[in-house]
């Protein structure tokens, strides 16, 4: 499966990564982005066929586009429709959850989190290959 990790820390994507590979995901690619706008320009150079994106993981505070940003343009765009995205923040409060519900993410993680968290959250988003 491929996937997007979308975080301004190059240390915490791989951290992600990480977590993803012990979660027990087959990862086949990680594309990477440091800010909301390189991960819109990257769902735009990847488009869906036979290699789509399988997941997203984004974070919400980013320089110069942030996570719930990113979220709103890429359902403004149709950009991956159908690809499952989860949040990974240190914004917990129910205010942010339901904006980033609103504007199209399907859960998200608290940082900091164990692959087990990362396992139960991501897990059932995925379909079936």
């Amino acid at each position: 499966m491929r996937a997007l990790i979308i975080d301004d820390s190059a240390v915490m994507r791989k951290v992600i990564e990480r977590a993803l590979g012990q979660a027990g995901l087959d990862l086949t690619e990680v594309l990477q982005a440091s800010n909301g706008e390189e991960a819109l320009q990257t769902l735009r150079d990847n488009p869906g066929g036979d290699n789509a994106l399988g997941l997203i993981l984004s974070d919400i505070n980013m320089p110069v586009m942030d996570g719930l940003q990113f979220l709103e343009a890429r359902k403004q765009q149709n950009l991956a429709p159908g690809v499952p995205v989860v949040m990974i923040t240190t914004e917990g409060n129910e205010s942010f959850v339901m904006r980033a519900i609103a504007a199209g993410a399907q859960g998200y993680i608290c940082k900091p989190f164990t692959a087990d968290q990362v396992k139960a959250r991501v897990l059932p988003l995925l379909r079936p290959v």
